[in-house]
């Protein structure tokens, strides 16, 4: 456990390193960049190797950083932190493989990767929460500038569009977190000192300071109506970027709500939870039916993610082991095959055809012309879909019996959800890869007129594919880190409510 630190430190070495190794080579930065990340996954393999689970945050680091405030350098991992650390080693290799054509300012763009990383880690392994809360930020700031610098189709709109709305919801929860601090006579910002804090704030300001600081976290998390930045983010994206910011980034989101909204202010949690779980319903059958009427093919995959999303939040709401169980297994699984998804469509595909529209890619025999990719994304796709033997299926079942004991209503409204699912999946699918492809079309088009796979595309895949249908067959390895971590007092303080 205590090689976990070190995943925060090497990756902001590795960025700086990435940004002074470019200016001399484009191959370096990108070897740089890799050997950071695969330093990462390792170093979180080999603290999952030595972790206990149990009950209560496992402490790694606890140094004081500003005395007046009591605030913490305080580093601490439970099962949770843990399932999010390795999802976050994995999609970093893979970002990286996926970005290895990356030639402008390359040196820049691996630095500002490696940074985003870095805070991802930062935020996963807080115990103190102004700590977590400027990790939060560094993982934000740099999403602006690779969308900014590296994206397309309107990515200047695009990034301040997510911009303007990861800053709002930040607002939101330092201005709750302060609120708290103030008005509970907290003596410092630890997780624990803030939920006793909390403990001696009025009914009516326990209840606005946990919208103020669960709709902030949820703002990233895509939760409905506040998942707008979302398809836009992901489309502009560049490849990597989209990876990321559907594979870990709207996980900080999630994480937020549930290692610091909900625990610290239950009270306020059961005063707005059939709130939380009618919108989490909502996003999932509303973003489901726009991905189904969709011509981009990005923007299918972009509300697909959102749709899915919404899952990770039903299960919040839910308040259940079970259910919050499930959540924290589908925030694992969606990582992996929401990345492997953008990874296809935006580097497999539309690299190769400059084209993300499914009438244009229906002229084209994308399974004979990409074989590898056209077998790749029907496999990501019947995982995201839920089929059994990949790790959306364990974990969407999870919260949906999870669910069902909370509210019936909510989980009858997510199975729609998951047939919709189905329904634009296939649609892609179908379209895409195996549409009807016009004599003409067929004869114009010659024997190998797109650039092969590349293994660097390969390897990336396959350590995707890998981690779904590990977890798909043997769910139990997260689940035995998870279902002990939620056994904790402060989640209990929470998971004991009733239902709504």
């Amino acid at each position: 456990m205590n090689a976990l630190p070190w995943t925060i430190y090497v990756s902001f070495a590795g960025a700086l390193l990435a940004l002074i190794g470019g200016a001399r080579s484009a191959s370096l930065a990108r070897g740089i960049a890799l050997v950071t990340a695969l330093a990462g996954l390792g170093l979180a393999l080999v603290a999952a190797a030595d972790f206990t689970p149990g009950p209560g945050l496992q402490t790694l680091v606890d140094l004081p950083w500003i005395n007046q405030l009591g605030i913490h350098y305080h580093l601490a991992a439970d099962g949770i932190s843990l399932t999010l650390v390795v999802l976050t080693g994995i999609a970093a290799t893979a970002g990286i493989l996926f970005s290895w054509n990356i030639e402008e300012r390359t040196g820049e763009f691996f630095a500002l990767f490696l940074a985003l990383i870095g805070g991802v880690y930062g935020v996963f392994l807080s115990a103190d929460a102004f700590l977590l809360f400027v990790f939060y930020e560094i993982a934000i700031v740099p999403k602006y500038f690779l969308i900014a610098n590296w994206g397309s189709t309107r990515r200047e709109y695009g990034a301040m569009k997510l911009a303007l709305y990861s800053f709002a919801g930040s607002a939101m929860v330092l201005a709750g977190l302060l609120w708290a601090y103030a008005a509970g006579g907290a003596h410092g910002f630890g997780l624990s000192e803030l939920a006793r804090a909390a403990t001696l704030l009025p009914h009516s300001e326990a209840v606005i300071i946990f919208a103020l600081v669960f709709f902030g976290f949820a703002t990233l998390a895509g939760l409905f109506p506040l998942h707008t930045w979302a398809p836009t983010g992901h489309v502009a994206a560049p490849t990597a970027a989209s990876m990321l910011l559907a594979g870990v980034v709207m996980k900080l989101g999630a994480y937020g709500c549930l290692r610091v909204a909900m625990p610290l202010f239950p009270v306020g949690f059961e005063f707005w939870q059939p709130v939380i779980g009618w919108l989490a319903v909502i996003g999932i059958i509303y973003a489901g039916l726009i991905a189904l009427v969709q011509d981009d093919f990005k923007f299918v995959i972009g509300y697909s993610s959102v749709s899915h999303m919404g899952f990770v939040m039903l299960g919040l709401a839910a308040a259940n082991s079970r259910a919050v169980g499930g959540a924290v297994l589908q925030m694992f699984s969606h990582g992996v095959i929401a990345g492997l998804l953008f990874a296809v469509v935006g580097r497999m595909i539309y690299d190769r055809t400059h084209t993300r529209q499914l009438a244009d890619l229906q002229r084209l025999p994308l399974h004979r012309l990409l074989p590898f990719a056209a077998v790749v994304f029907v496999l990501a796709g019947l995982a995201s879909m839920g089929l059994p033997g990949f790790s959306g299926f364990p974990a969407e079942l999870t919260i949906l019996i999870g669910t069902w004991k909370t509210s019936p209503r909510w989980a009858l409204g997510a199975a729609v959800g998951v047939l919709i699912a189905a329904a634009f999946t296939l649609r892609v699918i179908q379209v895409v890869f195996f549409g009807k492809v016009q004599p003409a079309d067929a004869a114009a088009a010659p024997a190998h007129p797109l650039p092969p796979i590349t293994l660097q595309e390969k390897l990336g895949a396959l350590l995707l594919l890998t981690a779904t249908v590990v977890i798909g067959l043997k769910p139990d390895l997260l689940l035995d880190w998870i279902t002990p971590a939620l056994q904790s007092p402060l989640f209990q303080a929470v998971l004991k409510k009733g239902s709504p």
